[in-house]
């Protein structure tokens, strides 16, 4: 069968994709770095797409043309500078289910629970507008509803949850005892396979989750272990005491940094991650000691699990050093600009001088908005590299000044290189 699939660069989606070719479907994957997603999985065919620009029927007409099912794997959990809720989740499914209805399409749809704690909020309630919607579009459709996903790989709260087993000393944790049902991505793939084989009929609407039950600690404890690490303590934190954390990880979301402790997924863990529905018999349903297993973890993982929280930091500190390193010179303008008086004028070293703090500020700021990171960041190398030579060039006793205004560049060349290094998140 032709496939198209939905956020087929995503965590999930990437794992249907995969099973899907490996079963000898023709797979289109659809996604913003079709580039990059071509030379990760090149048995699929990729086309570069924003779904939050398809909110017309038409927009889907020609992706459309010769498919015999769509998997939409794709989603976000808040509104943000990188992410339009309502755009992607509700208008442009009702655009596909609208140009999908002349050859009755089959439309596999990855949601969530979408009542309980935070039901009201955009994450589900634009999920539960597109369930519904599916349902009463007469196409048909296969409704898969995953509790908490585990894989080989880590996204969002799966991430959060290697991050948090890796914590030195004790385990700090919000809603310790609340109750967590996980389920293998590879079970996701599975039951997808189902839904495109008809082994699923249409019209169904599944809970995907392994019997057993976690609470967070347990689970954390479990990721703790699979990550080689010995036992450690849980430090319960009382939910008022985060809500800072949770303060700056909504600002930074309107940003486009994509944080799995904002609000949303906050207020849905307030009451835990559960499923009302059994698991249909005849789906396979990994334990997460056995899907972990099934995944032993390298040195790589421990990496990442220590790296993942140090990205606000280590971005936020880059961005700190660099508007006050533009900020603080702008203060005594002159005195700044004395290195500069034996090479051109006064004027011209107060000019020049002023000119450098505006970069600097501007790149201070810029590192700050999610799409121009790199950018910046790239910037900020060049900036530092060309202020190194320079100085060095025609100043190099500043090598020797004892409060090392040169030597200090150093570590926040490397800094950055870290920040370049952990920046990507998919």
């Amino acid at each position: 069968m032709n496939i198209l699939i939905l956020g087929a660069t995503g965590f999930i989606g990437s794992v249907v994709a995969a099973r899907l070719a490996a079963e000898g479907h023709v797979v289109t994957g659809l996604g913003r770095n079709a580039a990059r997603a071509a030379l990760k999985q090149p048995l699929i065919r990729w086309r570069r797409a924003d779904l939050s620009d398809m909110t017309r029927p038409d927009d889907w007409r020609d992706i459309l043309e010769g498919q015999h099912a769509v998997v939409n794997c794709a989603g976000a959990l808040q509104d943000g500078l990188s992410d339009d809720l309502s755009a992607t989740q509700t208008q442009a499914m009702l655009a596909l289910y609208a140009a999908a209805q002349p050859t009755s399409t089959l439309v596999v749809q990855i949601s969530a629970r979408t009542d309980g704690a935070g039901s009201k909020l955009p994450f589900l309630a634009t999920k539960r507008a597109a369930d519904t919607a599916l349902a009463s579009s007469g196409l048909p459709y296969v409704i898969l509803r995953p509790s908490l996903v585990l894989g080989r790989n880590a996204h969002g709260g799966t991430a959060l949850l290697r991050s948090l087993a890796a914590f030195p000393l004790v385990l700090p944790l919000i809603h310790a005892d609340r109750p967590v049902e996980t389920v293998a991505s590879e079970d996701v793939a599975a039951a997808v396979s189902a839904a495109i084989s008809g082994t699923l009929p249409s019209r169904s609407d599944i809970d995907l989750a392994a019997e057993e039950r976690h609470t967070l600690a347990s689970l954390v404890k479990l990721h703790r272990a699979w990550l080689g690490l010995p036992d450690a303590p849980v430090l319960s934190i009382p939910p008022v005491l985060a809500r800072p954390v949770t303060w700056l990880a909504d600002i930074a979301g309107h940003l486009g940094w994509r944080s799995p402790l904002r609000s949303t997924a906050m207020t849905v863990m307030s009451e835990g991650v559960s499923m009302d529905r059994a698991t249909p018999s005849g789906l396979p349903a990994l334990s997460a000691a056995e899907t972990l297993a099934a995944n032993p973890s390298g040195v790589q993982d421990l990496w990442f699990a220590r790296l993942y929280l140090l990205k606000a930091p280590v971005i936020s500190s880059l961005s700190f050093f660099w508007l006050l390193s533009g900020l603080i010179p702008l203060l005594a303008p002159q005195q700044a600009s004395a290195h500069f008086l034996p090479f051109m004028p006064a004027g011209t070293a107060i000019a020049l001088t002023v000119l450098t703090c505006l970069i600097d500020m501007v790149l201070g700021a810029t590192v700050l908005v999610r799409p121009f990171a790199r950018r910046a960041l790239l910037g900020m190398l060049a900036v530092s590299l060309a202020y190194l030579l320079g100085a060095t060039a025609l100043e190099p006793a500043l090598w020797r000044d004892p409060l090392g205004p040169l030597v200090k560049v150093l570590p926040s060349l490397l800094l950055t290189l870290a920040a370049l290094a952990i920046l990507d998140e998919r």
